[in-house]
């Protein structure tokens, strides 16, 4: 028996949960799929055999992976938000996500192909516009929403002044 955690991220997809989890277990450190639940039998939506449901985690954080269908669509009011210790791993998640069918936004977001945001953040920025020298940190602000990928440099540099 699956020990599954008390509380579960559950994300709707349109029949590609199972290619989405797998995405993030090959992109992300400490994520998997987990299990893969098949339907029984026929239903209404589809047959024996389709994949219903995945388990997954993502950076430690157990979700679920529902193929509902094309009912409902993700948006930015939900986002994975991941911390990056430098500009090689801000570069390499964005790039995974972006380069994977996925798209650009704006300030550190970007959208995977399924519809899934990501904010891509570095450390650094997180940093600069917690900065008790509030003008600093106005600067790394402003800096920041000029951007798509967020370029440590050139917060570094915004938050000197």
């Amino acid at each position: 028996m699956t020990t599954r955690a008390k509380n579960t991220i559950c994300l709707w997809y349109n029949g590609d949960a199972e290619e989405a989890a797998r995405f993030y277990a090959e992109t992300f450190p400490n994520s998997s799929v987990d299990a893969v639940l098949r339907a029984p039998g026929d239903y209404p939506a589809g047959s024996e055999g389709d994949v219903i449901t995945v388990e997954f985690t993502v950076l430690g954080i157990p979700c679920l992976g529902l193929n509902g269908g094309p009912a409902f669509k993700h948006c930015e009011a939900f986002s994975f938000q991941v911390a990056t210790a430098d500009q090689e791993e801000t570069d390499r998640y964005w790039h995974a996500i972006v380069g994977n069918g996925g798209e650009e936004s704006a300030c550190g977001w970007c959208r995977d192909k399924w519809g899934i945001s990501w904010q891509i953040t570095p450390v650094a920025l997180s940093e600069a516009i917690a900065d008790p020298d509030r003008a600093a940190a106005k600067r790394a602000f402003e800096a920041m929403m000029q951007m798509g990928k967020i370029d440590i440099a050139t917060i570094e540099a915004a938050r000197r002044g």
